[in-house]
């Protein structure tokens, strides 16, 4: 015998993000071709590079909106789950072209530090001013999303990292206008790519626990197992799996031991509010045993 519990509207957790995404891309477009055009007339091969880098996180902020959207699609004979984990893989490809960007600012580093770039220009400072605003504005339109979700929190730190890089360029461009410290530049250009690799590794760390279908942090499941064997009439459960079924979806099936038939549907109804409640957990499927027979699997976790 079994139970199932779901049934609920998805497409809401995508249109309370849907502006954010569309004024952000919008933005950081416009940005990217600020950048570009003042780094060409200045011939700054920074702003250019810059430009270019910041492109690529125009490019990791439509793939995180992309997969918001397909989230939010209803599920189909042969997706039956929809496509929920394309938020997961958006947000471990998200982690991965930070990682990336971390191994280019660092290189970059120390190579300025063995060969110190020229003296930031005016028209570089305030580029990157206006960089400073355009990713700080961006930053704060996933700063309440990101807690709850893996893929935004993906597109916040793309923000807060662009954030982090034109402030430094902000503060090493105006020192060196006016001292000769050179090594100013790469020096926060270091601190700024660990700033940003500590953040962007717990993000690889848990997209690729979910891509895997690992239990989502912030769920025990051993406690989740003390919950469902407190129920009325349950003796024990077994057969206990966790997983993502998106970066704000979980699911859970379960093999509960209730000798008495009578209350099932109370218990299934009590244990999906529970679950719900406690655990963010709303897709649950659980499979009743008499404890008259082994369970045909014939294992027990």
């Amino acid at each position: 015998m079994h139970s199932h519990d779901h049934g609920h509207d998805h497409s809401h957790h995508f249109d309370t993000h849907n502006r954010a995404f569309a004024i952000a891309i919008i933005l950081n477009t416009l940005f990217v071709v600020i950048e570009a055009t003042y780094g060409v007339l200045s011939g700054s091969l920074a702003l250019i590079a810059d430009a270019g880098h910041n492109l690529s996180d125009v490019m990791g902020l439509i793939l995180a909106w992309v997969a918001s959207w397909l989230a939010s699609k209803a599920a189909s004979y042969s997706k039956t789950y929809g496509l929920k984990k394309t938020t997961i893989l958006a947000a471990l490809f998200n982690a991965l072209i930070l990682i990336a960007a971390v191994g280019g600012i660092t290189w970059e580093a120390l190579q300025r530090l063995s060969n110190p770039a020229e003296v930031a220009g005016l028209i570089v400072v305030i580029v990157a001013g206006i960089g400073v605003l355009i990713n700080g504005i961006t930053m704060l339109l996933f700063l309440k999303g990101q807690k709850g979700d893996l893929n935004i929190r993906g597109a916040f730190l793309h923000m807060a990292a662009d954030t982090a890089v034109s402030v430094g360029v902000v503060i090493s461009g105006t020192v060196l206008m006016f001292t000769n410290l050179h090594w100013i530049d790469p020096v926060i250009s270091l601190v700024i790519a660990v700033v940003i690799f500590l953040g962007t590794w717990q993000l690889l760390k848990e997209s690729v626990n979910l891509a895997v279908d690992a239990v989502p942090k912030g769920i025990d499941p051993a406690t989740v197992r003390k919950h469902l064997e407190r129920l009325p009439g349950v003796q024990s459960a077994h057969h206990l799996h966790i997983w993502a079924l998106s970066t704000t979806e979980n699911a859970l099936t379960v093999h509960l031991v209730k000798p008495d038939p009578e209350g099932d549907d109370e218990a299934i109804h009590q244990a999906s509010s529970m679950l719900a409640a406690d655990f963010n957990i709303h897709h649950t499927t659980i499979q009743w045993e008499r404890g008259g027979a082994p369970c045909p699997n014939g294992t027990t976790h």
